[in-house]
């Protein structure tokens, strides 16, 4: 066990360890067996979960589509390993429809 590990609440290693077990079970096979991966790039800090699967993503050498909100910040190492961006609101319908059709594009 790491000294960060050691560090955490039972609560909290609790929490680690359903994460662990999630992203073994579930988030890897259902990344190796996709076309393509959609990541939506989040508004803050970027979270693990969001940081393991497109880890996961780039090292599965899955295509890679990004979504942001126009006029977000998105990382120049994170545009050089998408294979598409989307830049769009896609709580409007407008937004909506470029993403329907970059993902109909992508398939």
């Amino acid at each position: 066990m790491s000294n960060w590990e050691e560090s955490l609440t039972p609560e909290e290693q609790e929490t680690w360890d359903a994460f662990v077990k999630h992203t073994r079970e579930d988030a890897v096979q259902k990344i190796a067996t996709s076309a393509f991966v959609v990541s939506i790039v989040p508004k803050e800090e970027p979270d693990i979960k969001f940081c393991v699967e497109l880890g996961m993503s780039i090292m599965l050498d899955k295509p890679l589509v990004i979504v942001a909100m126009p006029g977000q910040q998105i990382p120049s190492q994170l545009r050089k390993v998408a294979d598409r961006i989307i830049e769009a609101d896609i709580d409007t319908e407008e937004g909506r429809n470029e993403f329907h059709r970059v993902v109909e594009d992508m398939l």
